[in-house]
């Protein structure tokens, strides 16, 4: 990750341009701040300059007291604390912990995050079809607005799933968050046309690159967009990229797409501690925050993504 440390302040200066008025400026001799972080390359803070009530909408807590379930992605422990760590690097003041595959519907780890971190904070769990109404009432007490649907490795939950559980959690105001290869998505349409309840697609979806805007999966998010009952999120710069840091063009470019097509149904998020990514080879949290003002150039828009659509999705406070 040398070539990102070094490239950074390159990739920032392009960044005021377009977002003149809502970064920090590099200059003028201030000393900026350091915040080392578990799984995050880099200490430097963020460089935008992020609204009061600023949502970080994906990231996981993982605790290796808990039993890992069978298909589950494998993480190291990432803690609250760790957590807070990267808060004061980032600027957010709100989050979601969402559910990570590796323990199954065990949601105890990211229960027990959640209430360590504090009443800013939300979570998404995972459920199958066998929970009870009044577990998914529990839940909902505890602060979760969502169950998420891991599709990218076999285990806890299956496509068949989706639609009988969006009928169950709708009525708790509640949306389905999907997880699942892009094409894999694009063939899985008339299941996801059907669902009458929220959807949220993990990562810009996963639409494939170098085509990704041309892609069946994008077609099909921006007809379920226009559907009018589906979210994106802004998250996981690094995955389908064949660009890469520091700049992730590629990717950016999927991101501003949607941002433009459904400006309130899109949320960002850090995706931290990246368990996709190896342990020498984690992203710049700063970076991936700060290249939201090319996603999102419009400083009123990225409030709308960092605070009010979140608000409305995770019932967040409305200031």
């Amino acid at each position: 990750m040398s070539d990102v440390r070094c490239n950074r302040r390159g990739v920032l200066g392009g960044l005021g341009a377009i977002a003149a008025g809502g970064l920090i400026g590099l200059g003028g001799g201030a000393a900026r701040a350091q915040h080392a972080v578990r799984y995050s390359t880099g200490s430097e803070a963020a460089t935008l300059r992020v609204p009061p009530g600023a949502t970080d909408c994906h990231f996981h807590i993982y605790n290796n007291r808990y039993p890992p379930a069978p298909g589950g992605l494998p993480a190291p422990d990432a803690t609250p604390d760790d957590y807070r760590a990267l808060q004061a690097r980032l600027g957010t003041t709100r989050g979601v912990v969402i559910q990570p595959s590796l323990y199954g519907v065990d949601n105890r780890p990211t229960l027990e995050g959640m209430a360590a971190l504090g009443p800013n904070f939300r979570a998404v769990a995972v459920v199958n079809t066998s929970v009870s109404d009044a577990e998914l009432h529990r839940l909902h007490g505890l602060g979760v607005r969502g169950i998420r649907f891991n599709l990218a490795q076999p285990g806890t939950t299956t496509l068949e799933m989706l639609e009988p559980l969006s009928d169950r959690v709708d009525a708790l105001g509640w949306h389905c968050q999907i997880n699942m290869p892009g094409d894999q998505i694009a063939a899985a349409a008339d299941t996801f046309l059907r669902v009458r309840g929220k959807l949220v697609f993990d990562h810009l979806a996963h639409c494939p690159e170098p085509d990704a805007v041309e892609s069946d999966t994008f077609k099909l998010i921006r007809r379920l967009l226009d559907k009018g009952n589906t979210w994106v999120k802004l998250t996981g710069l690094y995955n389908e990229t064949k660009v890469g840091p520091p700049s992730y063009s590629d990717s950016v470019a999927v991101a501003h797409a949607f941002a433009t097509a459904a400006p309130n149904r899109v949320v960002w998020g850090s995706d931290w501690p990246h368990p996709t990514e190896k342990p020498d080879n984690k992203p710049d949290d700063a970076l991936l925050l700060d290249l939201l003002a090319k996603s999102v150039p419009d400083e009123a828009a990225r409030k709308r993504v960092l605070v009010d659509n979140p608000a409305e999705l995770y019932g967040f406070p409305k200031d």
